[in-house]
C-alpha cells in the first residue's frame, strides 16, 4: 500500500515522522513525502526533510494521503497547485487524514464538507470559523467520517496511524508495531480522548472484552466488581479469576490504571481544576487522584501539569 504524506515549510516534524516510523514499521506500506517540490522542506523546528517529490512528479496509485499539520499551514493554503493536488488526490484515494492542523489545509482543498472532523483543540475555533460548513469535535484523538479521517495535535498522529494499520491489517500488527515503538495502543473508534497502555494485555473472551469495553468507553462511570460482573455475565468471582488471568491485573487495578491514563491527558491537554477532574473521572476526590496518580506516575498532578506545559510545543 502506497501512502503519501504531505509537508510544508513550516510543518510540524512529528506530524511526518510519528505516523511514518508505525507505517514503516509494519513493513506493509510504501511511504513517500510530497512537499510544494521535490526537494528540502523547512520543518517549524528548524530540521530539514528531503521531499522526493513534488505535486506535478508524485506517483499515482496512492492508497493514503496524509496531511501534516504546522505553523506554515496558512502559507501552504495559498499554494494553488499544492492544494489542487490534494484535492485531486483525494478523489481516486482509498483513504484521505490529516494530522493536527493539517485539518485546514483538507479543507481549503474540499476534502472535509459537510463531514464531522477534529484537530488540536487550539485550531478548533478556527476551523470552525473559516470553515462553517464542517462539524469540527475536539474531544476525540482521530474522528473518522466515511474514507476521511482526522487526528488531533502531534502524538495523536501516531495514535491515528495504529488506527489505520489496525483497519487494514488487524489489532495483532497493529499491537506489535505499538509495543516496538513503546507506545499507547489506542483503541479503535473515537469514544473517549484517552489511550489504552501496553500494560494491558488484550482480552481474549467476549464477557472480560465486554467489561474491558465500559471501563474503556467511560473511565468515569461506576466500574464495582458487581457492576462489571453484570456486564460481563459472570458471577462476581468468575469475573475475578477471568479477568485477572486474562489482562494481567486484577478488575480494580485495571479500572484505576485506565483511569489515571485518561487524567494524564486531561491533565496535559487542559486547565480543569484537579478536584473537577477527580470526580469526573470516578477518582471521588482529588486527593484519591492525587494518591493514584503518584502511585503510578511518580509525580504530583499539578507537577505532571506543569512539565507538560512548559515543554509542548503546538501546531
Amino acid at each position: 500500500m502506497r501512502v503519501a504524506f504531505v509537508i510544508y515549510d513550516g510543518f510540524q516534524i512529528l506530524d511526518l515522522t510519528g505516523p511514518h516510523e508505525v507505517f514503516q514499521h509494519t513493513g506493509r506500506y510504501e511511504c513517500l513525502v510530497v512537499g510544494p517540490q521535490a526537494g528540502p522542506v523547512t520543518a517549524s523546528g528548524g530540521l530539514s526533510v528531503h521531499a522526493r517529490f513534488g505535486p506535478d512528479l508524485a506517483p499515482a496509485g496512492i492508497d493514503t494521503l496524509v496531511v501534516a499539520g504546522g505553523i506554515g499551514v496558512r502559507e501552504a493554503r495559498g499554494d494553488a497547485a499544492l492544494v489542487g493536488w490534494v484535492a485531486e488526490v483525494a478523489r481516486t484515494a482509498r483513504r484521505v487524514a490529516s494530522v493536527c492542523s493539517g485539518a485546514l489545509l483538507l479543507a481549503e482543498a474540499g476534502v472535509l464538507a459537510g463531514r464531522r472532523v477534529t484537530t488540536h483543540w487550539r485550531r478548533a475555533e478556527q476551523l470552525r470559523t473559516e470553515y462553517p460548513g464542517l462539524v469540527v469535535d475536539c474531544d476525540p484523538i482521530f474522528i473518522r467520517d466515511g474514507h476521511v479521517w482526522t487526528s488531533a495535535g502531534v502524538t495523536a498522529g501516531m495514535d491515528l496511524a495504529l488506527a489505520l494499520v489496525e483497519n487494514d491489517h488487524g489489532r495483532e500488527v497493529a499491537h506489535e508495531a505499538a509495543r516496538e515503538l513503546v507506545m499507547f495502543l489506542r483503541r479503535p473508534g473515537s469514544q473517549s480522548q484517552f489511550s489504552v497502555p501496553l500494560w494491558s494485555a488484550q482480552p481474549a473472551t467476549d464477557p472480560i472484552r465486554a467489561a474491558v469495553s465500559s471501563v474503556q468507553a467511560d473511565p468515569g462511570a461506576r466500574h464495582t466488581i458487581a457492576d462489571l460482573a453484570k456486564r460481563s455475565g459472570l458471577s462476581e468471582r468468575h469475573l475475578q479469576r477471568r479477568f485477572t488471568a486474562e489482562l494481567g491485573v486484577p478488575p480494580a487495578a485495571y479500572v484505576e490504571r485506565v483511569r489515571v491514563e485518561a487524567a494524564r491527558r486531561a491533565l496535559a491537554e487542559g486547565d480543569e481544576p484537579v478536584e473537577t477532574l477527580a470526580r469526573r473521572l470516578g477518582f471521588g476526590t482529588g486527593e484519591t487522584l492525587r494518591r493514584a496518580f503518584h502511585r503510578q506516575v511518580g509525580v504530583a498532578p499539578s507537577d505532571y501539569r506543569d512539565r507538560f506545559r512548559g515543554t509542548r510545543e503546538y501546531a
